[in-house]
């Protein structure tokens, strides 16, 4: 089998390429490095471009026969898309009507979207199911809840089957360490907390005092970047048998606050966090937790880093790589 990974040179796109090839799979990589890393590639065809470019996207998707795309590409910060609301709009829903007419076009059927839990608006209950309200409060999540609308209505007009894989806060990196998250500005809380250690000096900086949560912090759930990756295959194991348009929710099912992430983080460096705390972010929930019992369920899904502290071990060990070979 063949597939193609757009964003695979990022943070769960490359480890979806080593995931595949791991299984003796072809991949292909469209990736236009705007925050991809080509260190986190290896034997595969990369194709350079941008999927805003039509001409050369329906070259690729004209000239290969795929099994399924895995869609990651996407700016994806939430505080950025305030900012930029309009470059959202373009990178995650214009460009990725791009890819799903091109797939149409030429045949390809089936495609495992990534999408986010900031489709979710405000939560009336602890753990989210797919079933609680969208009514995303910032423009990142109204991108993607848009895109996600547009491949329903694709699926029944179409014969494009999809599943829409909405993930909590992805953590941790492969096992190998060869592969681990690095963004040139890091807004995820593990590695920004390593970033810290391993520049002594700078100070972390906590989003909110009053949050309405045990410690004032805002609490997420933190689920491995390698779990993430098992259940996008399992879509499309699903997809192969089932036609249709189909939504997940993949998180560990337990939630952290930042302060309890950080004395984690403390405990297995062995080395102490600087932090102040500044204003809130806006449109940031207090507490985001996934129920991923249906994925569970109907995919087979099992997460096999369920400790937080494993999960945090996997990330230092590549950090620690990170800046003694690679920055």
């Amino acid at each position: 089998m063949k597939f193609l990974v757009t964003g695979g040179a990022g943070y769960i796109g490359s480890h979806m390429v080593k995931y595949l090839q791991k299984k003796g799979f072809a991949v292909d990589v469209i990736d236009n490095f705007s925050t991809g890393n080509p260190w986190a590639l290896d034997d595969c065809n990369i194709y350079k471009i941008d999927l805003l470019n039509k001409i050369s996207l329906n070259n690729i998707l004209s000239q290969n026969i795929y099994d399924a795309v895995f869609h990651f590409a996407a700016k994806s910060i939430v505080s950025d898309s305030f900012i930029n609301e309009e470059e959202y709009i373009e990178n995650n829903v214009t460009a990725s009507k791009n890819l799903l007419d091109g797939m149409i076009k030429y045949n390809i059927k089936n495609i495992i979207f990534s999408s986010s839990a900031s489709v979710f608006g405000p939560v009336n209950q602890f753990k989210i199911d797919e079933n609680q309200p969208k009514s995303p409060v910032n423009p990142y999540g109204q991108s993607k809840l848009i895109f996600e609308e547009i491949l329903r209505e694709n699926a029944s007009k179409s014969n494009i089957n999809a599943v829409i894989l909405r993930y909590f806060n992805a953590a941790g990196a492969d096992e190998s360490g060869l592969i681990g998250e690095f963004h040139r500005h890091e807004t995820h809380l593990i590695p920004s907390i390593f970033n810290i250690l391993l520049n002594e000096g700078s100070v972390l900086k906590i989003y909110g005092s009053d949050h309405q949560t045990k410690d004032g912090t805002c609490i997420r759930d933190y689920i491995h970047v390698n779990d993430l990756v098992n259940a996008h295959f399992l879509a499309f194991n699903k997809i192969i048998l089932n036609e249709g348009c189909f939504d997940f929710n993949l998180g560990n099912g337990n939630g952290f606050s930042v302060l309890e992430i950080i004395k984690a983080c403390e405990e297995i460096t062995k080395k102490r966090v600087n932090y102040e705390f500044v204003s809130k972010r806006k449109g940031e929930p207090d507490c985001l937790v996934a129920d991923s019992s249906k994925a569970i369920s109907e995919l087979n899904w099992k997460v096999s880093y369920k400790d937080i502290n494993e999960i945090i071990k996997t990330a230092w060990r590549w950090h620690l790589r990170l800046y003694s070979e690679i920055i």
